[in-house]
């Protein structure tokens, strides 16, 4: 979906309830997706871990009953190209997946090409790719980035190193229009030596003056020791910093499922984020799980349960 018709969408009402933030219908814009029974085998997750079982749009309806998400973008962990088409091809079988984030490399031989096969997919919204950010300033992967921001995809940072950071400013700079989702910010622990703390305070305030730069506060929950804590008290601070920097139209749910289960279950990941932005009203409820999603990857409304922009 290009401008034009991201613009028709747009004007096209749907009324929603008017009663508490738990009502709020929920965009997931972060799930994963694979089948460790395919005769290939899948790169990700790791044989003995909890998520190595066949994971489908099915599972996913299962697993968020009754909690109020009506649609999910997929996001592809395999660095395999093949397993974008696979990725592509479940997305279509189920209309609560609204949108496919694929695994792509700038900066390679076939990048445009590829761009090109996969981008002729109604679902396909943008790419993840952890590699690139070892060099992302390097000739190649610029001018791809100028190919693919023109193109109005969206490219989701998968590293969340200071050095990535800082680097992600300077791409910024040279990608004009590049819009980009920094996953998991949550995730990252502020350093507490005064000269890497400083940096951090340094981008974090640059990278909030960047308006096409929106911020997945997801992998929230944290393992302490022995235990991962689910009272929403003991995230609060961290999530105050990042919604304090970003503010309310740039932040995005995301719940890393099924990665997130090893802390948690769907419902008490959802529980402690659903509790913070129902703190901030309505509004800002209606922006974190589903408006703001919209903005950032222009996803496909494929059923009468997802909602789309009121004009």
């Amino acid at each position: 979906m290009r401008r034009r018709e991201f613009l028709s969408l747009a004007a096209a009402p749907l009324p929603l309830p008017a009663q508490s933030a738990a009502t709020v219908p929920i965009i997931d814009t972060h799930i994963h997706l694979f089948d460790p029974e395919r005769p290939e085998g899948v790169p990700w997750p790791p044989k003995g871990t909890v998520m190595y079982r066949p994971t489908y749009p099915a599972r996913l309806r299962e697993v968020t009953a009754g909690l109020g998400v009506v649609g999910a973008i997929a996001v592809e962990c395999s660095p395999w190209l093949e397993d974008n088409q696979w990725l592509l091809d479940v997305a279509d079988t189920d209309p609560i997946i609204v949108g496919v984030v694929g695994n792509l490399e700038p900066g390679g031989p076939d990048f445009r090409r590829q761009l090109e096969r996969f981008g002729k997919h109604r679902l396909f919204r943008g790419i993840r790719n952890g590699a690139m950010w070892c060099d992302p300033l390097r000739t190649g992967v610029v001018e791809d980035l100028k190919a693919f921001a023109a193109g109005d995809y969206t490219l989701d940072m998968a590293s969340l190193r200071l050095d990535s950071l800082e680097a992600l400013a300077r791409l910024t700079d040279r990608v004009g229009g590049l819009r980009v989702v920094i996953d998991h910010l949550p995730a990252l622990m502020i350093p507490q030596e005064a000269s890497e703390r400083a940096r951090y305070e340094a981008i974090m305030k640059e990278l909030a003056q960047r308006p096409q730069l929106f911020v997945k506060v997801s992998a929230v929950l944290r393992q302490v020791g022995d235990r991962v804590p689910y009272d929403p008290a003991f995230y609060r601070d961290r999530l105050d910093e990042i919604w304090n920097r970003f503010g309310a139209d740039r932040l995005l749910y995301g719940s890393d499922w099924p990665n997130s289960e090893p802390r948690g279950s769907y419902r008490q990941v959802l529980a402690v984020v659903r509790d913070y932005f129902a703190g901030k009203g309505r509004e800002a409820s209606e922006k974190y799980f589903w408006r703001n999603s919209m903005a950032a990857y222009r996803w496909i409304r494929r059923d009468e349960a997802q909602p789309v922009i009121p004009a």
